[in-house]
């Protein structure tokens, strides 16, 4: 293998696929990330069984070839390197590569390219196409909602029902629940369902952000991996299996009292009230009233501190209390510049939507035990 690329692009796409290997492993050849030509470009790839990056660079290749090299000093070199041209040349003998931008040399032990996990491959036409800025926006508020517990795996996915012209997103952790539904390019022939594991998701919304054209979604026949497919990139993921909860049992369907008020503004008022309510367990009251809602926390410790805001209201005052820390996420995840909470009584769920957006998005959080 002998080419030559552009230093910046090396960069970035070492930095892509770097994010999927893996901080521990017994494997040897997972701290590694495979070189490789193909057709005119440096294909990068690395895995750590459960996920799996893809990503390929312009370059200019004189003899083609692979070979695995070690991830982290291969990152760390390339990254500290000028803005030039970096030439890359394998020496199958020892498997060594040797490397050389401007006055910087180096050379770098690997391992056998056959020893590296062989991956799934999809043909160009399968699967179905979602906007990138739309599928990145629908991302960013729903995978927040995921749970961190891995005792209970299928709440740390996401779940992704294909139906239609239409795709819907839900993830759920116990005590909030966050569903978005988004147009697919054009509509599936069968309907399905899988669960995707939040931090797979999470790596693609870091991909997503220079993706222009749209994203291809496809899964293997026995659905247990998922490929997203984009111009430069693709990312696989192991599926969790199991069954999701039915959320739509969670949502309520009515809300006695309705709240409408500015998205920032709340969302400041809570990080003022999240001073407070550290001492507390993230307690912060919302006491509703004709014209305003005001956002409050109070520490027998630290001290106490209010915001009052002008809300439009419709319904009887109420007061509940709920973890500012799941508002201040939701609130931060949305872009409309109003927002609406639906409540009923002080014991059960609440209801986030966006103005303007209601039928596409809904978040439900569950309250906490307001103490007098």
């Amino acid at each position: 293998m002998k080419l030559s690329c552009l230093q910046e692009n090396l960069s970035q796409g070492l930095s892509i696929v770097g994010r999927a290997v893996p901080s521990r492993t017994t494997m040897p050849i997972l701290n590694n990330i495979l070189m490789a030509t193909d057709q005119g470009q440096l294909k990068l790839t690395a895995t750590n069984l459960e996920l799996s990056i893809v990503h390929w660079v312009g370059a200019k290749v004189d003899v083609p070839g692979m070979l695995t090299v070690p991830a982290r000093n291969l990152v760390d070199l390339i990254s500290s390197l000028p803005p030039d041209q970096v030439s890359l040349e394998m020496n199958p003998e020892n498997l060594s590569l040797a490397l050389k931008c401007g006055t910087v040399t180096a050379s770098f032990r690997g391992i056998s390219a056959e020893e590296f996990p062989v991956l799934p491959e999809l043909k160009d036409e399968d699967g179905v196409a979602v906007k990138a800025e739309v599928l990145q926006k629908a991302l960013e508020q729903v995978t927040f909602a995921a749970s961190n517990d891995d005792s209970h795996p299928v709440l740390t996915g996401v779940l992704a029902e294909f139906e239609g012209e239409t795709l819907t997103f839900a993830a759920a952790d116990g005590f909030r629940l966050s569903v978005r539904h988004l147009p697919l390019v054009s509509p599936v022939s069968h309907p399905f369902k899988v669960i995707i594991p939040a931090r797979a998701l999470s790596e693609l919304m870091r991909i997503l952000s220079a993706q222009e054209e749209p994203v291809k979604i496809s899964t293997t026949s026995t659905h247990n991996q998922v490929l997203f497919r984009l111009k430069h990139t693709v990312l696989n993921s192991q599926l969790i299996d199991g069954n999701f909860p039915d959320y739509r049992r969670i949502i309520p369907q009515t809300g006695a009292l309705r709240v409408v008020l500015g998205r920032e503004e709340w969302l400041q008022a809570c990080k003022r009230a999240a001073i407070f309510a550290r001492d507390v367990a993230d307690i912060v009251r919302l006491k509703v009233s004709p014209g305003e809602m005001v956002v409050s926390a109070n520490s027998a410790e630290s001290g106490q501190g209010a915001t009052r805001l002008v809300a439009s209201v419709e319904g009887e005052p109420l007061e509940i209390a709920f973890n500012v820390r799941f508002l201040v996420a939701v609130l931060a995840a949305l872009d409309t510049p109003q927002v609406a909470l639906e409540l009923n009584t002080a014991t059960s769920p609440g209801v986030i939507k966006a103005v303007g957006e209601e039928a596409q998005f809904t978040h439900v959080v569950m309250p906490m035990h307001l103490g007098r």
